[in-house]
């Protein structure tokens, strides 16, 4: 649960708190658990809604906004100076929609199946595909002037 709710959440307070909320409320909820499908899935099902609210929260509250002049500065850099993949990369997840995003870190980095994706986010197989390849073409997007590779 936390490592997921850390790659929502991007930092390890966030997580912390998201992990804590999502087992309060399940514990709270215990009772709508009608077992036609893993625990585990419900349970995770639990822990992507509580993350989303607590994501939607925090944004509510802290204005994410950087200057465009910022991200121009990436082409120009010097080798020396020009950024990790990995931090590239991880920006990039962050800029990613939250219903993009939510199923790339399910199905890339934590290894769940489109159908499980679907039934912890109440949508249907071919939306979390759809939502996948989406967000796969907008990191591809992203990462394009970083190495020709991801062209």
């Amino acid at each position: 649960m936390y490592r997921l709710a850390h790659r929502m959440a991007g930092d390890d307070d966030t997580a912390r708190d998201m992990t804590q909320e999502t087992f309060v409320r399940a514990w709270q909820n215990l009772g709508q658990f009608r077992g036609d499908a893993a625990f585990s899935t419900w349970l995770h099902t639990v822990a992507v809604s509580t993350g989303l609210n607590v994501i939607r929260r925090r944004d509510r509250h802290r204005k994410r906004e950087r200057p465009i002049d910022a991200a121009h500065h990436v082409n120009g850099a010097s080798p020396g100076t020009r950024p990790l993949l990995q931090d590239r990369l991880r920006a990039a997840v962050e800029e990613l929609p939250e219903i993009y995003r939510v199923v790339f870190l399910m199905h890339d980095l934590e290894g769940y199946k489109h159908g499980e994706i679907a039934e912890a986010l109440d949508v249907a197989v071919g939306t979390s595909k759809a939502r996948l390849s989406r967000a796969r073409a907008r990191l591809r997007e992203a990462l394009r002037d970083y190495e020709p590779e991801f062209a």
